[in-house]
C-alpha cells in the first residue's frame, strides 16, 4: 500500500470544491435537527419514573436530544450567516487507507462475534489491539508489526477493558459477558 499521503500538485489544483457549499452545510444542520427530533420521539416512549439520584431512564436520551438540537441549530445558523468561516483546507491523506479500515473493522466485528464466547475483557482487548494496529499502519509507523508493539497493545487493551468490566459488573451491577461465573473475568 504505497499510496501517497499528500495530493500531487495537479490533484491539489483540481480540488477546489473541497469546502462544502452553504446548501450542503444547511442540509447537514437540518439532518442533525432531524436526528435530535427522532431521539426526542424515542425518549417519549421511555417511562420517566425517577430512580436513584432523581433521574429516570429517559434522562440521557433527552439530554442527547437537546444537545443535538442545540448543535443542529448552531450549524443552521452558521450556514445561514455565511457558511463555515475560518474553515481550514481539508487535511489527511488523498485517499482512504483501505488496509487500516480492514484492521479496524476486523477488530469491531471480532469483538461483536467473540464477546459471548471469550468474554468482555478478552474480546475488547482484541478489538483494541486490531484497531490500534490499523491506526499505526495508517500512520506508517515503522514498529507497527514488531512483537514488542503487539505486547504493549495487548497490555494496554487489558488495562483499559478489565477496569471497565469490573466497574460495570462489580460496582454498577450490570451484567456483561464474562469468561468465568465469578464476575471477575
Amino acid at each position: 500500500m504505497s499510496e501517497p499521503l499528500a495530493p500531487t500538485a495537479a490533484e491539489a489544483d483540481s480540488d477546489e470544491g473541497a469546502v462544502p457549499s452553504r446548501r450542503a452545510q444547511t442540509i447537514v444542520g437540518g439532518c442533525v435537527l432531524l436526528v435530535a427530533a427522532a431521539l426526542a420521539a424515542g425518549a417519549l416512549q421511555i417511562p420517566g419514573d425517577a430512580g436513584y439520584g432523581g433521574v429516570g431512564p429517559n434522562f440521557l436520551p433527552w439530554l442527547v436530544a437537546v444537545v443535538l438540537a442545540v448543535c443542529g441549530g448552531f450549524l443552521l445558523w452558521e450556514a445561514a450567516s455565511g457558511g463555515f468561516r475560518s474553515l481550514g483546507a481539508p487535511g489527511g491523506a488523498a485517499r482512504a487507507d483501505k488496509l487500516a479500515f480492514v484492521w479496524v473493522s476486523a477488530g469491531l466485528l471480532l469483538n461483536a462475534a467473540l464477546i459471548g464466547t471469550v468474554g468482555f475483557i478478552v474480546s475488547c482487548t482484541i478489538c483494541y489491539v486490531l484497531a490500534v494496529q490499523g491506526l499505526r499502519r495508517a500512520g506508517r509507523q515503522p514498529a507497527a508489526g514488531a512483537a514488542r508493539t503487539w505486547a504493549v497493545d495487548v497490555f494496554t487493551g487489558l488495562a483499559i477493558s478489565a477496569p471497565v468490566f469490573w466497574a460495570f459488573t462489580q460496582f454498577l451491577a450490570i451484567n456483561l459477558p464474562g469468561l468465568t461465573q465469578t464476575g471477575w473475568l
